[in-house]
């Protein structure tokens, strides 16, 4: 018999967005419950996100004039993520998504608003919305966390003059020098920050505004969330999951679950040995921009005993580039502004570069090949880019710091053929390439790669450009060259679950006691992305549901 150490009823692994909704539902389930957290802060990647959540028929949606049913949802995922996973796992997101939502601002401090125009990753397809369908956490003075503000997973980069912005905030600051919604939202996020160090005022965005409300929630509950804790395996009692084993303090203790153990741990981004065994080639830990726990522990104890795996090849993929000792940057919003483009070894581009991040990733995959690499890529832009929009958080105006150059990361020249020199790409290739693409600017029709024919190429496009907000010349030197990697929020493959967030054996039978959400779990997007947030989304949403579940079978 096992000696136990504590005991609760409900036991979960992980303080993302899906670990913390579980145990908010649990607590007010009138569940005992207690998280773990392996590090020392707590949030994991959805602190690290953009904090936007894909919601279907939500309730935001009618109140800005957007169309939405549950039928026309269940039309874009069918045409999306197709039959790649079981219908009734599909379903249970399309039914339990928007009523999380509402669940959370009901008994939370988790407050949610609208990110407008933000469409869906594929609008032209049937049940597709070009106005979108994603909600993001309201900001949050994080100073309401008392001690608790110093534990948050922060947001990797340190942006310039100490600003903070939401998503629909960061999608004008691109627009700085083309809009005036630009220019009032740099003029707005530049008194927010001194107003903010007057008053002492912590405004949280993104992620961190979303994890600091359900925090603060959890505070609320007086739910015990135990730091520096990291989890070590699962126990398991005549074929049930009765409790795990964890180390805390150096020690290693036993916790059991009565009702059972959730599993929020995140998936695999930062172990090699499994990126090098399921994923393609060539892969490493170093191009991710997931929490640094994420290690599959989960899912490597999940197998141990005796669960099945899906989609263990796949991750949340998105160019990214790796400047020399910092973390890697995930490059949104720059393949959409006007006058950039993506090239292969070659010198040749190969996809849309204002298509979705996930799709760009698997064309870089798809058509790599050793006589002809595609990753890594070369993002390529001149002078009037750098000039007029973001690149990472270096805004116009700003210079690349010297060090960029002095390591390569930056590579620049005054003509594309000494540029193609520097990056050991085809000279004629690379000049042929950006006069095809510079043609295509001026008659606004991208006719190798559809570039700017989706409403969701206009998101980041300038509407200030004509006759396509995507496409613009390259003709002003210097030019520049930037590496582009496969880099990912995460891994995407992990226990498959059936639509109560149960794990589940090879023969399709359930392991009592035993769930798992976000990317601990097979995904229920299958090898797609429909939409902004469709990652952390349905952690949320399969939180709540194995929450209620548990709640419901006491």
């Amino acid at each position: 018999m096992t000696k136990w150490d504590y005991t609760t009823d409900v036991l979960i692994v992980g303080s993302g967005g899906g670990g913390m909704t579980a145990a908010l539902v649990a607590k007010k389930a009138a569940l005992d419950v207690i998280v773990l957290e392996k590090s020392q802060y707590y949030g994991g990647s959805t602190a690290l996100s953009g904090g936007g959540v894909w919601i279907p028929n939500n309730y935001l949606l009618k109140k800005y004039g957007v169309e939405d049913s549950i039928e026309k949802a269940r039309t874009y995922m069918d045409n999306t993520v197709g039959d790649r996973v079981p219908s009734e796992f599909k379903e249970a997101y399309l039914d339990n998504a928007p009523k999380m939502i509402d669940w959370l601002r009901e008994n939370t401090k988790v407050k949610f608003l609208f990110v407008p125009d933000y469409s869906d990753y594929h609008p032209e397809r049937p049940g597709g919305i070009a106005k979108g369908r994603a909600l993001e956490g309201k900001p949050f003075n994080g100073r309401k966390l008392k001690k608790e503000l110093k534990n948050i997973n922060a947001l990797p980069y340190d942006v310039p003059l100490g600003i903070s912005f939401s998503i629909s905030e960061y999608h004008n600051l691109g627009m700085i020098m083309s809009t005036w919604a630009g220019k009032w939202t740099a003029l707005k996020a530049g008194m927010r920050a001194i107003f903010g160090l007057l008053i002492r005022h912590r405004h949280l965005t993104l992620g961190n505004a979303l994890i600091g409300r359900l925090r603060k929630s959890m505070q609320d509950e007086n739910i015990p969330l135990w730091l520096n804790t990291p989890f070590e395996d699962l126990i398991i009692e005549d074929k049930k999951i009765v409790g795990v084993i964890a180390k805390k303090e150096d020690t290693e203790i036993r916790i059991k679950a009565e009702k059972g153990v959730i599993l929020a741990a995140g998936g695999f981004p930062h172990n090699l040995e499994m990126r090098e065994k399921y994923h393609p080639k060539p892969i490493t830990t170093e191009w991710t921009s997931a929490h640094s726990g994420n290690t599959g522990d989960a899912i490597l104890s999940g197998m141990k005993h005796g669960a099945a795996v899906d989609l263990m090849d796949d991750a949340w993929w998105g160019p990214s580039s790796a400047p020399k000792d910092e973390l890697p940057f995930f490059h949104v919003g720059e393949r959409g502004y006007p006058g950039g483009m993506m090239v292969n070894k070659a010198g040749k581009r190969f996809t849309n570069e204002s298509a979705s991040y996930v799709v760009v990733v698997h064309d870089m995959y798809e058509k790599h090949t050793e006589e002809v690499p595609h990753v890594p890529c070369y993002f390529i832009f001149d002078q009037r880019f750098k000039s007029k929009y973001m690149f990472g958080l270096i805004f116009p105006g700003m210079k690349f710091p010297e060090k960029y150059f002095e390591s390569g990361y930056v590579k620049t020249a005054v003509t594309l053929e000494e540029l193609a020199k520097k990056i050991d790409v085809n000279a004629k290739n690379l000049s042929e390439t950006v006069e095809r693409f510079n043609n295509f600017a001026v008659t606004g029709k991208d006719e190798d790669y559809g570039r700017g024919d989706s409403a969701y190429d206009h998101y980041y496009g300038d509407p200030k450009v004509k006759p396509n907000p995507n496409l613009f010349p390259l003709e002003k030197p210097p030019f520049y060259a930037v590496e582009f990697v496969p880099g990912d929020l995460g891994t995407k493959g992990g226990l498959v679950t059936n639509e109560h967030a149960q794990v589940l054996r090879k023969d399709g039978s359930v392991i009592e006691g035993l769930y798992a959400v976000g990317n601990s779990s097979s995904s229920v997007m299958g090898n797609s992305y429909p939409g902004p947030g469709a990652t952390v989304g349905p952690t949320m949403t399969f939180g709540y549901v194995a929450a209620k579940h548990i709640a419901e079978k006491k």
